[in-house]
């Protein structure tokens, strides 16, 4: 499987001609969506979710699918009938050949004041990635890559730690860093690296890694 690092919290995943795109939101590059058979939206938050580039890229391929959760599909079925799956915890499902089980149900806490959305995560293929959204969501079972929210409001870099060190993954990819500066960068590669048990990389946008 091919893994391709976009920017911010979206990921392309190519296995046997086929792509599977993780949240392009507003935060991505512009043709982040582009060319994808499978879309999986973790919640609507626009740095996850960009409504017009999603339908540009449904528009453009006929035959792309989009499972997200209900926030996000309601936004979309009517223009896409069909091609829209709402999904929650539990769900499993195959599309383009990825196999896809769903975890996770709610947003990690922002601020108290501030109503927690529904938010899931995508375990794909059995555990060899799993991409959680904007939560800590522990699978429950193996995961060969993680992809680990590095920095947000909703988190610090002890609980990023602990997390990597819960779901103990082979290898975790830093993803939900575009608010990260390059100043602090190796602060979070060296404590998350020297801390996390888990062999910690990061990707530049647009590049690539076989998983």
């Amino acid at each position: 499987m091919k893994f391709t690092k976009k920017s911010h919290s979206c990921v392309r995943l190519e296995k046997d001609g086929r792509t599977l795109v993780i949240d392009p939101g507003n935060f991505s590059e512009p043709d982040a969506a582009v060319g994808a058979d499978v879309f999986l939206v973790t919640h609507e938050h626009p740095d996850h979710f960009d409504e017009g580039r999603l339908r540009a890229a449904l528009e453009a391929n006929p035959e792309a699918r989009i499972w997200t959760l209900k926030s996000v599909a309601d936004q979309l079925t009517a223009a896409f009938p069909g091609r829209v799956h709402t999904v929650g915890h539990g769900d499993t499902f195959t599309a383009a050949g990825f196999d896809v089980q769903v975890h996770g149900e709610l947003h990690a806490v922002i601020h108290p004041d501030i109503p927690r959305i529904t938010n899931v995560g995508y375990l794909i293929d059995g555990g060899k990635v799993f991409h959680p959204g904007d939560a800590l969501t522990v699978p429950g079972q193996a995961v060969e890559t993680l992809m680990l929210p590095v920095m947000a409001p909703w988190n610090k870099i002890s609980e990023v730690i602990d997390y990597v060190r819960e779901v103990k993954p082979r290898r975790a990819y830093d993803i939900h860093d575009a608010l990260l500066t390059d100043l602090a960068r190796p602060i979070y590669d060296r404590q998350i690296g020297g801390l996390a048990e888990a062999e910690h990389l990061r990707l530049a946008p647009g590049t690539a890694a076989e998983l």
